[in-house]
């Protein structure tokens, strides 16, 4: 360990004495680049850390929409404020506005209040297009593989919305089992918002076979904050490798301090050793997870991976203010990420996902704000609270899934 310290060590001066040594955000956006990832200058980002603000700024977005809506989701939640979601979808849709909705087959069937027959026929008679992606049947073996993770939200190709949450009643009341449900979303404004807009494009093909007509942003009101975003899309069998690589690139390239918030973190080895070779180097290394989780099996595993990071120096925080659903990444305090993504075998194999890389100090820092806030309301992970909340039992569930998890 030390050996691989002085190595880095050496490798990091002789890259300042002779130049070579750029910024993270800078090594970043190049190493992004020649990934193909697109950039787009000129946009404006605004955080929503609530459930309460996501879905007050977007249905008062979708009030002024003029021209169309586009919501690509991978559950609705027949809840109420679905049906307020539905209600101002139905009246634009009768004023003219064009609404097309794709929504995740298996994502609503799991869901514990799915979009049923008759809500979806009410739906249609009012003038909204809706399908499902890759729709629930015998024998459900294609629902093992690909499923569209997405949460995006377009309005009139000029304003988006993207992150973690979905739309069920939780984001706003939480759930008995956890409590309080964290989460993380972000409204674009700008060239980016294209970005998104294709990428709906595409799935609206996969599932009607239509070809829409390309929307396009006019730059008319171009935001003054021009902030650069990249946007990473995986597209199973294309880009499959697609957010492995960004979040390896922005890892290996950071310099001081890296910052995840992700609700399953059951890693994988590149990821892994980019954090391993990260802390190796010298780099602080903060993640935070939750103590309360929807899901146990990965909730067994993450135990075991904070483990090995903290045996190397990490910094884990669990979070016990409810469950912390967020998916973003701070880098050096100069850049960050927030997507869809989950840091597990199924967002990083098999999902269709989309993350914006946000290259702004400001959000980056407004970030990082409310990461230092949510210390607050952790613990932090040490030898003898891991074996305190990891006894016998759920070693050995976490062995055995971790045995089979690249299979699934």
């Amino acid at each position: 360990m030390v050996r691989r310290q002085f190595i880095f060590f050496i490798l990091y001066i002789i890259c300042l004495l002779t130049g070579y040594a750029q910024q993270s955000d800078e090594r970043t956006i190049a190493d992004f680049r020649q990934m193909g990832i697109p950039f787009y200058e000129g946009n404006e980002v605004k955080l929503l850390t609530t459930g309460p603000l996501k879905f007050q700024d977007m249905f008062a977005e979708i009030e002024r929409a003029q021209r169309f809506v586009h919501l690509d989701y991978f559950k609705f939640q027949e809840d109420s404020i679905c049906r307020v979601l539905f209600n101002i979808l139905k009246r634009k849709a009768r004023q003219g506005v064009k609404v097309r909705i794709v929504y995740d087959g298996f994502g609503n069937k799991c869901s514990h209040q799915p979009l049923s027959k008759r809500f979806l026929s009410e739906v249609r008679d009012a003038g909204i297009e809706i399908e499902a992606f890759d729709k629930f049947r015998f024998p459900w073996i294609n629902h093992f593989f690909h499923r569209d993770h997405h949460k995006i939200a377009i309005i009139d190709g000029s304003i988006c919305y993207t992150g973690g949450m979905n739309v069920a009643d939780y984001y706003l009341h939480g759930k008995p089992k956890v409590g309080r449900w964290r989460d993380m979303h972000i409204r674009l404004h700008g060239p980016v918002v294209d970005g998104y807009e294709q990428i709906f494009e595409r799935m609206w093909y996969v599932v009607t076979g239509e070809f829409l007509q390309p929307g396009s942003y006019d730059g008319s009101d171009i935001s003054q904050d021009k902030v650069l975003v990249g946007l990473a899309d995986r597209i199973p069998r294309l880009s499959p490798d697609m957010m492995r690589k960004t979040y390896c690139a922005a890892i290996n390239n950071a310099q001081h301090l890296i910052q995840i918030v992700n609700p399953y973190p059951c890693l994988g080895n590149p990821i892994r050793r980019a954090l391993n070779d990260a802390l190796a180097r010298g780099v602080k290394v903060q993640l935070m997870v939750s103590e309360k989780t929807d899901g146990q099996a990965n909730a067994d595993v993450t135990g075991v991976e904070m483990k090995k990071l903290m045996k190397r120096g990490a910094e884990v925080y669990y979070y016990q203010g409810g469950f912390h659903h967020s998916k973003i990444m701070m880098i050096d305090g100069l850049f960050c990420t927030v997507g869809t993504t989950n840091l597990d075998a199924r967002s990083l194999k098999y999902d269709y996902e989309v993350n914006s890389f946000v290259f702004s100090p400001k959000t980056t820092e407004e970030l990082q704000e409310i990461f230092r806030k949510d210390v607050g309301q952790c613990y932090l992970l040490t030898p003898d609270t891991w074996r305190e909340l990891f006894p016998a039992g759920r070693r050995i569930r976490a062995s055995i899934y971790m045995s089979i998890k690249g299979l699934l």
